[in-house]
């Protein structure tokens, strides 16, 4: 899979459409916002890339509706390597930037000292629990984005006016 694939946010939302659901050309243009020439060549590339499918097309007066669908449940994103932005990240960002600023939300950053052990145990407890409620998740229900982050942080340079 192609790293490009899922760079754009424009990608990253039709694949948010199609998380719980399949959906058709129109139906995803109509919720991500986009032209329907603009959705059909987003949707080509997810394809392409492996990403989304068709999952059923039916016949609607002489034109075949295809429906596309996630080709899997979660996708494992190569790691972007040194100095390239984390896309995952990238994109929840603008998510929560476009989220309307009246809704409740959760948004925290902590800094930890931790062992090697409970950075692992807590990176093990943090997917565990991404997972549980991925299993809870009803297509019925509004949607809900959780993006969580657990690195050790690169050596800062210190800024001038930080020096005392």
């Amino acid at each position: 899979m192609s790293l490009r694939a899922v760079s754009s946010l424009t990608r990253h939302r039709i694949m948010a459409v199609l998380r719980f659901e399949p959906a058709t050309i129109t139906q995803i243009a109509g919720r991500v916002g986009l032209a329907k020439g603009s959705s059909s060549y987003h949707v080509r590339l997810l394809e392409r890339a492996g990403l989304v499918k068709v999952v059923r097309t039916r016949k609607v007066r002489g034109v075949t509706e295809r429906y596309y669908a996630m080709a899997a449940r979660a996708i494992v994103l190569p790691d972007p390597g040194t100095g390239q932005p984390d896309v995952l990240m990238r994109h929840a960002v603008a998510d929560l930037e476009a989220a309307p600023v009246d809704g409740e939300r959760y948004v925290r950053m902590a800094h930890l000292r931790l062992t090697e052990e409970q950075f692992t145990e807590l990176g093990a407890r943090l997917e565990e629990l991404a997972d549980e409620y991925r299993q809870l998740s009803d297509p019925a229900l509004p949607d809900v984005s959780l993006a969580f982050a657990l690195f050790r942080p690169g050596p800062r340079e210190q800024a001038e006016g930080d020096a005392k």
